[in-house]
């Protein structure tokens, strides 16, 4: 079966060596994602929302590099360090998801690498026609 991994530019790629998200065959799976800018500097510091965008922005490239997209997403994984931000986290999830509608999760955490990140996605995705 054929592999391929993408890199979005995160300093952590290549301190931690992994990929943002790697396909093999009609299987995706995205890496945590941080809330980076495209400077490699944490966006918006203190926005939960802006963040949350972010990463989800981050997510979709990194799948329409590897030949799919949001539709194809069956399960996100959404980590917060503040409970209260939830909802606000939710409210972005529907935006990108809301007719998709894949298998979530959404916990809270203790912190994450950097203190500035509120919140980290993963994703899972599976395409319909196998990769070749």
């Amino acid at each position: 079966m054929n592999r391929k991994s993408v890199s979005t530019g995160s300093p952590y790629e290549s301190i931690v060596g992994f990929s943002r998200a790697v396909r093999v065959g009609n299987i995706i799976a995205v890496g945590g994602t941080a809330p980076m800018g495209p400077d490699g500097k944490n966006f918006a510091p203190g926005d939960v929302t802006a963040q949350a965008r972010r990463c989800f922005e981050i997510s979709a490239f990194a799948l329409e590099q590897l030949g799919a997209g949001l539709e194809d997403v069956v399960r996100t994984r959404i980590f917060i360090t503040r409970h209260a931000d939830w909802e606000a986290v939710a409210k972005v999830h529907g935006e990108f998801f809301h007719d998709i509608r894949p298998a979530s999760t959404i916990m809270q955490v203790t912190s994450f690498i950097d203190p500035e990140w509120l919140i980290e996605t993963e994703i899972d995705a599976v395409i319909v026609e196998p990769y070749s």
